[in-house]
């Protein structure tokens, strides 16, 4: 199959800007006859097909948002899905999901694809890169609103949590248990909720004298038991650790149950995020809960909020919403439970 022309190699054959031809599909801007000429011979050449972002340019209402995750296996991100699907549908839309993979370009090109499904707004959980392609000129006029990690791009607004602070107190937990030896486990360091959730164990750790200790790119149950088994055989062995996400205090528990070690009699254990059946585990996991159900609504009203503007009223700075987060005691760290977990 041929691949389709884009709007980008449109503006590159005619030597203009995407937004130039944006407004030649329009013609709601003046353009020059000899620009407007040159971006015709292009589309001709290439076999563009401009029809349906052409009617989304002149205002044609598709009803819809669209909303990019990296992966709807993670329960976070289908529960965000989830919520972000109700209040659409509150205001009478629909919702177009699909996931980047984690790839920049998968990213990009998803979201070129729903544009030319006229969707309104986006929602997006951005795949991490020093510059973003959503800051492509062909987005400039439709709201994005991103969640879980900010998007540095002007007039995009973005909604997170206490990812540093949160881990700060978790991490005090075990220090006031008398660990000394906390160690921090986390997937992938590019990722902005990793970064500040390590940002916020090392602060927790240096106030109390003692030195911070991080593993990254451990994204398996296999790595986290490699890990341990080197770790904890080794001279001052951790007593302690900080999951980073709800997936690595899972492998951390197989991991540790592997070993014949107890929890929280040998190791305790704090994570970040909670889940389902974390307070079934034995013993039942002590967490850092993000407010998953107010996350994927507060980004959804967000955007909805700024789908009621015209775009030369949204605010020129990027800006961000901080959700807060909630210590969740059970018995992982060494506490008697004090809640249910629910």
């Amino acid at each position: 199959m041929t691949k389709r022309a884009t709007m980008i190699e449109v503006a590159k054959l005619a030597d203009v800007g995407a937004m130039t031809v944006s407004r030649v599909l329009s013609g709601s801007v003046h353009v020059s006859p000899e620009v407007a000429s040159r971006v015709h011979a292009a589309i001709e050449r290439l076999g563009y097909r401009p029809n349906e972002i052409a009617r989304a340019l002149r205002g044609a209402k598709s009803k819809s948002v669209g909303l990019i995750v990296p992966s709807l296996v993670n329960p976070f991100f289908a529960t965000c899905a989830h919520n972000i699907n109700l209040v659409a549908q509150k205001h009478g839309y629909s919702m177009i999901v699909t996931t980047s993979n984690g790839s920049i370009s998968t990213e990009f090109s998803e979201a070129e694809w729903m544009l030319q499904k006229h969707v309104e707004g986006f929602i997006i959980c951005p795949t991490p890169a020093r510059i973003s392609k959503l800051s492509n000129p062909i987005f400039h006029r439709t709201p994005i609103v991103s969640f879980d990690r900010p998007l540095q791009i002007a007039r995009v607004a973005s909604v997170v949590v206490e990812n540093s602070a949160g881990a700060k107190r978790g991490t005090q937990h075990l220090i006031e248990h008398g660990h000394k030896r906390i160690h921090f486990i986390g997937d992938d360091p590019q990722f902005f909720t990793i970064k500040t959730r390590y940002d916020g164990y090392r602060r927790a750790m240096s106030n109390a004298g003692l030195s911070a200790q991080g593993v990254f790119d451990i994204n398996s149950e296999e790595m986290i038991f490699e890990y341990l088994t080197k770790v904890l055989a080794g001279k001052n062995a951790p007593s302690a650790f900080f999951g980073g996400n709800n997936w690595i205090s899972r492998y951390l528990y197989r991991a540790l149950y592997r070993l014949g070690l107890h929890i929280p009699g040998d190791i305790a254990i704090v994570g970040f995020d909670d889940f389902d059946a974390a307070d079934m585990l034995h013993p039942p996991l002590t967490v850092i809960r993000q407010p998953v159900d107010e996350i994927g609504m507060t980004a959804a009203d967000v955007l909805f909020a700024r789908l009621k503007m015209n775009a030369d009223s949204w605010p020129q700075a990027s800006s961000r919403t901080t959700l807060k987060v909630q210590l969740i005691l059970r018995s992982s760290c060494g506490c008697e439970p004090v809640s249910s977990g629910k």
